[in-house]
C-alpha cells in the first residue's frame, strides 16, 4: 500500500483509497475508519436529510481528538421546558436544594 492510499471499511468490506479522497455513502451504509485518520462528515446538499453518527472507544477527550477548530466538550443547550426527570446535577438547579 503506498503512502498517499489507505484502508477503510464499508459495511465490513475492505477497500484502499486516497488518503484525502470524499466516500459517498448510500443509504444504510457504515464506514469504519481506523484510529488518527482525520475525517468530517456532511450531508450533500439538495440531496434530503441524513442521520450522521460517530461511535468511539472509550477513550479520553482531552488527548485521543485532534480538531482542526477548537470544539467544546457538548455542545450549549438551551432549554425552553423543564425537564420531566431529574438527573443527579439537577436538584440543585430546579429544586432550590
Amino acid at each position: 500500500m503506498q503512502d498517499d492510499q489507505i484502508k477503510i471499511s464499508i459495511d465490513g468490506i475492505t477497500h484502499e483509497v486516497d488518503a484525502a479522497s470524499t466516500i459517498e455513502l448510500t443509504p444504510g451504509e457504515s464506514i469504519t475508519l481506523t484510529p488518527k485518520h482525520f475525517h468530517k462528515f456532511w450531508a450533500k446538499k439538495g440531496e434530503g436529510k441524513v442521520l450522521i453518527g460517530e461511535v468511539s472507544k472509550i477513550n479520553d477527550d482531552r488527548t485521543d481528538n485532534k480538531f482542526i477548530e477548537e470544539l467544546g466538550r457538548f455542545a450549549d443547550i438551551e432549554e425552553d421546558e423543564r425537564p420531566l426527570y431529574l438527573l443527579y446535577d439537577d436538584y440543585k438547579k430546579f429544586l432550590n436544594v
